[in-house]
């Protein structure tokens, strides 16, 4: 069974995406593939250069990606422009990740702007993780260190709760302690996943 998992930032989509893969879970790290398909040596990088220029490029040859979200962040047609090189190969790999998952597997997608890419109709369930604004606020500015004002422009960058939860075939709601948290998981886990696969 092919799941999506996505969530705001602050959510506490990563949480739940561990849990999964100490539940049995196969997860798929959009993130990471996203690191991967521009790592040196690569064509991505070798495409986002030819968009960008070599002021996206560190000392050491690899992408610095401070310098390349500063020239996006701001643009849309830049980020659209950059998007239109990372994702498609993300896409590809994480499909060659899932076709090579034990057959019966839970495979789980791990994509932070799933709603925003309009891929939610390519997987069999997809699953959410919400928290109130104040909470993700709290969450980024304790304890990732983020300024107020730069974890609410990164929270307006990304889809709604609202639109997140028109794709959702299940919310997990994250509001309270990381106990409770792996509880829900566990309970969507056993109620809905395990058995899905199963099936």
């Amino acid at each position: 069974m092919l799941v999506g998992l996505t969530g705001g930032i602050g959510a506490g989509k990563s949480v739940v995406a561990a849990r999964l893969a100490e539940l049995g879970a196969v997860v798929i790290d959009s993130d990471r593939l996203a690191r991967e398909v521009v790592a040196p040596g690569t064509d991505g990088l070798a495409e986002v250069v030819a968009a960008f220029g070599t002021g996206v490029l560190g000392p050491d040859g690899a992408l610095d990606r401070p310098a390349l979200a500063r020239v996006v962040f701001a643009d849309p047609a830049a980020r659209a422009r950059l998007e239109s090189i990372i994702h498609p190969r993300v896409r590809a790999r994480a499909a060659e990740l899932a076709a090579a998952a034990p057959p019966g597997s839970v495979v789980v997608n791990d994509v932070p702007l799933l709603v925003e890419s309009g891929i939610a109709g390519t997987f069999d369930l997809v699953v959410v993780v919400l928290a109130s604004e104040a909470t993700r606020l709290h969450r980024l500015v304790d304890g990732r260190g983020m300024s107020e004002q730069e974890a609410r422009g990164r929270i307006a960058a990304q889809a709604t709760d609202e639109q997140r939860r028109a794709v959702a075939d299940i919310v997990i709601e994250n509001d309270g302690t990381v106990d409770e948290l792996i509880a829900s998981v566990d309970r969507v886990w056993h109620e809905r996943l395990a058995t899905s696969a199963a099936g």
